[in-house]
Order: C-alpha cells, then structure tokens, then sequence
C-alpha cells in the first residue's frame, strides 16, 4: 500500500509542513534502498524485493508528485515576492531546481537497475556498483536538499507567503494527488 501525503502530521491547512512530512518519506525509503543496496549482491529475497518494489514505486509515483509541489506551486510564488530575505534565498531555489533535475538520471539507473533485480534475483558485479553509486549519490544530495528546504525554504514560505497563497498550493497539491480538499487555512475550517 502507497504512503499517502498528509498521512503523518500535517494536513493540507499547511502546505509546507506536510512536503516536510513528505521529507520523512523520502528519508525512510532512501534508508531502504541503502539497505537493500547492502545486500543487492547476493540473490533477493522475498523481504528485500518486498523493500524494493516499495522505494522504487514511491520514487517513482510520490516523488513527482513532491517535485511539482516545488517546482510548480511553491517556488513560483516566492519568487513573486519582493522582500530582501526570500530573494537572498533564490539562489537556493535555483540549487534545489537543478538537484530535482540532477537527481532524475540517478533516479532512472536505480528503477533501471531495481527492476531487473526484482526480474532476475541478481545483478552482475558491475550493476551491483552502478546501483550502489546510485543510491549513495541520492542520499547524499537528498541529505543537504532536505536539510535546506526544511531549514530555510519551508519555514520562509509559511512566514511569507498570504494565506490565500497558501490555499492556492493546498489546492494544487490535492489536485495532484486526485484528492479534493476545501482549505481555508486562516481559521483552519475545512
């Protein structure tokens, strides 16, 4: 079964705080797919392609969605924002836009890789290293692009941006994920 946004802490009255929520996800499928690149050099078992098949379909279902909620709602609208403090920050917009891109080869060796995995129940030497590069360059990038989207990014938008804004990327956040909420996030009524 599918991890659902929203299923954590955070509903959609707060938009930045459920793609933190989504962070988590991210975190704890990453930690799967370390454990599984720890033991991908031996023949899969039924808990580890269970673990596989898991990480790959969130990365390849979940984290679209989480990208767009960025790239797509969130980061336009701060960037239309004209105070000194958010546009110090587009620099760091344009870092997380470029690790989202960096990021999506990566992303596609290890599905690549995943599925012939879950296919055959090995990998040849040379596939164990691409798949074990793979997830440990992701983790590496997730790690400092989290850390500043949940330091920096995330509590600036819930500072700045209006709360029609707010309700705006609620909304396009729901719609992404074919699920239709009302918000009126000022008095938190659905």
């Amino acid at each position: 079964m599918p991890v659902q946004i929203g299923a954590k802490t955070h509903n959609f009255t707060d938009p930045t705080g459920l793609l933190s929520d989504c962070h988590r996800r991210v975190e704890m499928f990453l930690g799967t797919l370390e454990a599984v690149a720890n033991v991908i050099d031996r023949p899969a078992t039924e808990e580890t392609r269970r673990a596989l098949e898991s990480a790959l379909r969130y990365f390849a279902q979940a984290a679209p969605k989480h990208t767009a909620d960025e790239e797509e709602s969130l980061f336009p609208r701060l960037r239309q924002i004209h105070d000194p403090e958010i546009e110090s920050a587009f620099s760091k917009l344009e870092q997380l836009e470029n690790e989202h891109r960096w990021a999506a080869p990566l992303h596609a060796e290890v599905d690549r890789l995943g599925a012939l995995y879950l296919l055959t129940g090995n990998l040849s030497s040379p596939e164990v290293g691409d798949f074990r590069h793979a997830v440990a360059s992701l983790a590496s990038m997730y790690k400092q692009h989290i850390d500043v989207e949940d330091s920096m990014v995330f509590p600036l938008a819930a500072r700045m941006l209006s709360n029609t804004e707010k309700i705006a990327i609620a909304e396009e956040m729901a719609a992404r994920r074919k699920v239709r909420v009302v918000t009126e996030i000022s008095t938190g009524r659905k």
